[in-house]
Formats: structure tokens, C-alpha cells, sequence
């Protein structure tokens, strides 16, 4: 720009120093018409090249440092000027009504979606985004969390009722035979036991005991005395084994009456359970206790520091943001611009803010310009306007030099012929 507007002042300049060479050449020239023609062509070329570089000088300063009147207007008139560009902006260029207009014809969500769009597979995003993700988990205090998913997870179990969950548990015993299973588990205990010597024995000399203890009169006592006399412990305990392990036998058999009749009883009082009000009423109580003497705590802090330490761990690996991240925030995006009223209630949110912004601050613009204004002294701020616009004004004095010596030809050529 400077370079630019150095050349076309050269090029004023040039232009006068003609008009003025050819006006002092053409004067010790033998007098002629076309002497007179072309000397008056440079004199008006002269004098019209000197009234402008005259009128384009005072615009920024006094010509030739003499302080002639109504010069150097743009110094003199820093302020008037400054407040006229200011008005010109608010008033006239960047009024509210022309900025609301420009913003509702523009589609805000289509550009930045479309810019959004791009930048989700940079580099700078996807660190940036797996930074954050790990910043938000580091963040997380498992301490302050661990007494509310305590409470919740209290809260939670305690507003469970019995009565929902304890026929399902019935008819799932009753569906998978666990009743069966349970008698089959207690008689081979059973059996377990009375396979034992020692049970054996302690069977004989509980029997001899009771014997031993039975009081009876007459023929009862000595036969009794005659039969303990007969069989001792051992003996007495091999026969009390012998039936206790034939009875066990005897319900292992899956048609055995006995067994079956068993089993109708245990599945009768298991049916009888579901309407019993009393049960329920004692195990939502024994569950209410148990609830509230659990400390949890510190077994949930633990899980939630294992949690938090696992995902650190899933955030780390080079596949997280491709897999997972990117897709999620793709499937977002295309959700939302399918969405034609989210779309339009999300153009409207952008638009009303950005509207209200500048409601707010429109007068900020011109007073903006005005500080950047009054940052530069005058000489700085005459230099750019004549750094800006002195090409076009220096072409004013080549065009004032040149239409002068032009319309002097004319001039004197129409004087000459009349």
C-alpha cells in the first residue's frame, strides 16, 4: 500500500514538474499561434496541478508549513471527523435493524454442525475430548460418593416387598425340585450319621438309659430286668441303627409312599407360606434389620474405586475415541439434525442470544472504534488515512494537470480563432 501510494505521488509530481517545464519552455519561444496555444495549455495544466496538490496538502496539513486558513482539516478536526465515522457506523452502516436482518438470513446450526462435523476426527479433537473424558473420571470422589449410592441402594431395598418375590421363590423351588433335593441332601446327612460307631453307641446307651429308667411293677420289671440283662449297648445300638437306616433306605426310594407323602406336605406348607401374612410380616422385619445394619460403605468405596480405576484403564486405549466416542457423538449429531424442530428451536436459541447480545452492546461498537481511534496520536492517524486514500487523491492532482492543460489548449485555441 505504501509502495503503491508512493508511486502514484511520484506521478503527481511528474505531472506538475511538466506542466511547469513546458509553461518556462514555451516562453523564450518566437511568438506563434500554436506558441500561444501551448502555453497557455501548460499554464492552465500548471495552475490546475498546483490548485490541487494545494487542495489535496490541506487535507492533511498546511502547505508548505504556512498556516493558511481551512488547512490541515483532518488534524484540526480529529474529533468532529471521529464522531462522524462513529455516527456513520451506528446510524447509517451497522444499524441494529441491518444486523438482526443479516443474522435471521443465516443458518448458524448448518455452519457450525458442518464445521463440527469435520473437526470430531482430528487429532486435536480427539485428544482433547479423551483428556477431558479422563480429567471428569479423575474428578470423581469416591469418598463423598459412597454414602449416597449407600442411602440410594438402602433406599432401594428397603421399598422392596416380600410378598412380590417370595410365591415367585416358591414356585421356583417347587419348578426345579429343590424340595426334593433338599430331602435327598437331608437324609444322606441322616445316613452320614447313623453309619457312625459312634452314633451307634450313643444310640445303645441312650436306649439302656430309658430301659433302665422305666419304672414298672410286678412281671413288667422282671421282664424288663431279663431283657437288659440280654442285650447291651452295642447290641441295643446295632438294632436302633439298623432301623434308622432302613428307614433312610426306604425314602431314598423315589415311589415310596412315605416319601411322597412327605414331599405333598412339604410342597402343602411351602403353597401355605404365600397367603401367610405372619411370614411376610417377619421377613420384610428381618430384611428392614439387616438393611439397616449393613455397613456398606466402605465395600461400595472400594467398588467405586475399582470402577473409576477400570475405566481410567478403557479411557487409555487407542481404540476408545474411534470406537466409542466418535461414534456416540455421531449418532448424537445425526439424531439432532434429523430433528427439525430441535433444529429450528436451536437456530432460534442461537439467534435470540446473539440478538440480545448486540441489543446489548451495540453502542460498545462505535465506542470501540473510538478508543482504537484515540489510541493514535494525529500524526499517526493522518498518516493512515493518507497512506489508505492518498492514492486516489494524488491521482486528483495528475487528473487536475492533466484535464487543465487539456481544457487550456481549448481554451486558448477557441480565444485565438475568435
Amino acid at each position: 500500500m505504501t509502495g503503491t501510494k508512493g508511486n502514484s505521488k511520484h506521478l503527481a509530481t511528474i505531472s506538475l514538474i511538466v506542466m511547469a517545464v513546458g509553461f518556462l519552455a514555451t516562453i523564450p519561444l518566437p511568438p506563434s499561434i500554436w506558441k500561444t496555444i501551448f502555453q497557455g495549455g501548460f499554464e492552465a495544466g500548471l495552475v490546475g496541478g498546483l490548485a490541487d496538490w494545494f487542495a489535496v496538502t490541506a487535507l492533511f496539513r498546511q502547505p508548505l508549513g504556512v498556516p493558511i486558513p481551512h488547512t490541515a482539516l483532518l488534524p484540526k478536526n480529529r474529533e468532529k471527523i471521529i464522531g462522524k465515522i462513529i455516527a456513520m457506523l451506528e446510524n447509517d452502516w451497522l444499524t441494529k435493524e441491518s444486523i438482526r436482518e443479516k443474522i435471521g438470513g443465516f443458518r448458524f446450526t448448518d455452519k457450525i454442525f458442518a464445521v463440527v462435523n469435520q473437526e470430531i476426527h482430528s487429532d486435536a479433537v480427539k485428544q482433547s475430548l479423551t483428556g477431558l473424558t479422563k480429567h471428569l473420571i479423575t474428578m470423581i470422589n469416591v469418598n463423598k460418593l459412597a454414602p449416597i449410592v449407600e442411602k440410594e441402594l438402602k433406599t432401594h431395598l428397603n421399598s422392596l416387598d416380600i410378598k412380590d418375590y417370595i410365591p415367585l421363590l416358591i414356585d421356583q423351588i417347587s419348578l426345579r425340585k429343590y424340595d426334593e433335593k433338599a430331602l435327598d441332601l437331608f437324609i444322606a446327612e441322616v445316613d452320614e450319621w447313623a453309619k457312625k460307631d459312634t452314633t451307634k453307641y450313643r444310640l445303645g446307651g441312650m436306649a439302656v438309659d430309658m430301659i433302665e429308667n422305666i419304672k414298672v411293677d410286678g412281671f413288667m420289671q422282671i421282664a424288663l430286668r431279663s431283657f437288659s440283662n440280654l442285650i447291651n449297648e452295642e447290641k441295643l445300638g446295632s438294632m436302633i441303627q439298623n432301623l434308622i437306616l432302613k428307614g433312610i433306605d426306604s425314602f431314598r426310594d423315589p415311589f415310596n409312599q412315605n416319601r411322597q407323602t412327605l414331599l405333598i406336605h412339604i410342597h402343602q406348607k411351602l403353597e401355605s407360606i404365600k397367603s401367610d401374612e405372619k411370614v411376610y410380616l417377619e421377613l420384610n422385619q428381618f430384611k428392614s434389620q439387616l438393611i439397616e445394619n449393613w455397613q456398606a460403605e466402605e465395600k461400595i468405596n472400594e467398588l467405586l474405586s475399582q470402577i473409576r480405576q477400570k475405566a481410567l484403564e478403557f479411557v487409555e486405549e487407542p481404540d476408545f475415541y474411534a470406537e466409542y466416542v466418535l461414534p456416540f457423538i455421531k449418532d448424537y449429531l445425526s439424531d439432532l439434525i434429523s430433528d427439525k424442530d430441535k433444529m429450528d428451536q436451536l437456530e432460534s436459541w442461537i439467534k435470540s442470544h446473539i440478538t440480545g447480545f448486540i441489543d446489548k452492546n451495540h453502542a460498545k461498537v462505535g465506542q470501540l472504534v473510538k478508543e482504537n481511534l484515540d489510541k493514535l496520536d494525529t500524526k499517526t492517524l493522518v498518516t493512515m488515512i493518507e497512506t489508505n486514500v492518498g492514492k486516489d487523491l494524488q491521482w486528483i492532482r495528475v487528473n487536475g494537470a492533466v484535464c487543465g492543460f487539456l481544457i487550456g489548449l481549448v481554451l486558448v485555441g477557441i480565444k485565438a480563432i475568435f
